[in-house]
C-alpha cells in the first residue's frame, strides 16, 4: 500500500507543514498502542486515509484530510500515565486534542470534524464528512495493528521520516 510518488510528495509537504508549526514532534515521546508512539500512529494514520481515498477514488479535500489526520491525536500527553486527568482517555481524548489543535493551528471545519468525531463510538456523534469518515475507519485499522502486531511503520519511516527532519518556516506554504 503506498502513494504513488506525486502523492507522497505531496503528502511529505504536508507532514514537514504541520510539523513546523506545531508540537507534532513532541507527540514521538508517547505511546500510543503497543510500542508505537502518537506520533507515528498519527503519520500512519493520515498515510493510510489518503491512499485510501485515492484507490477507492474518494472525492475529499486533501489537505484538510491529511493535516486533521496528523493532529487527531494531538492530546499530548502519555494516556498510560494514571493521572487521574486521564481517565475515560478514549471518550475524552478528542476534546484534548481539538483544545490544543485550536491553539497551535488554524484547524478548519473539516480538519476540527475529523478531530472531534475520529473516535466514534465512543463518542455519540459519527464524523458528518468524508474526510472524518475516512480518519476514523484508518484509525480503528492501524490501532488494531499496532495493538495486535506491534506494527512499527518500518516502510513508512522510510518515506516520511525525512520531511519530519526538513528545516521549513511558519510562512512557508503547502
Amino acid at each position: 500500500m503506498q502513494l504513488t510518488s506525486e502523492e507522497l510528495a505531496l503528502f511529505n509537504r504536508m507532514l514537514a507543514h504541520v510539523s513546523a508549526n506545531t508540537s507534532l514532534l513532541r507527540m514521538d515521546g508517547f505511546t500510543q498502542h503497543g510500542d508505537t508512539t502518537t506520533l507515528w500512529h498519527c503519520i500512519a494514520v493520515a498515510y493510510y486515509s489518503l491512499w485510501l481515498a485515492r484507490r477507492l477514488r474518494i472525492a475529499c479535500r486533501v489537505r484538510s484530510l491529511v493535516s486533521g489526520a496528523l493532529l487527531h491525536d494531538y492530546f499530548l500527553y502519555d494516556w498510560h500515565d494514571p493521572d487521574p486527568g486521564h481517565r475515560f482517555h478514549g471518550f475524552r481524548h478528542p476534546a484534548f486534542a481539538l483544545r490544543n489543535v485550536r491553539r497551535d493551528w488554524r484547524a478548519n471545519r473539516i480538519e476540527a470534524e475529523i478531530i472531534r468525531r475520529h473516535m466514534f463510538p465512543l463518542t455519540p456523534i459519527p464524523p458528518l464528512c468524508r474526510e472524518g469518515l475516512l480518519v476514523c475507519l484508518v484509525d480503528k485499522g492501524c490501532g488494531l495493528a499496532e495493538t495486535l502486531w506491534k506494527h512499527r511503520y518500518r516502510r513508512l519511516k522510510k518515506l516520511c521520516g525525512d520531511a519530519l527532519r526538513a528545516p521549513r518556516t511558519h510562512s512557508e506554504t503547502v
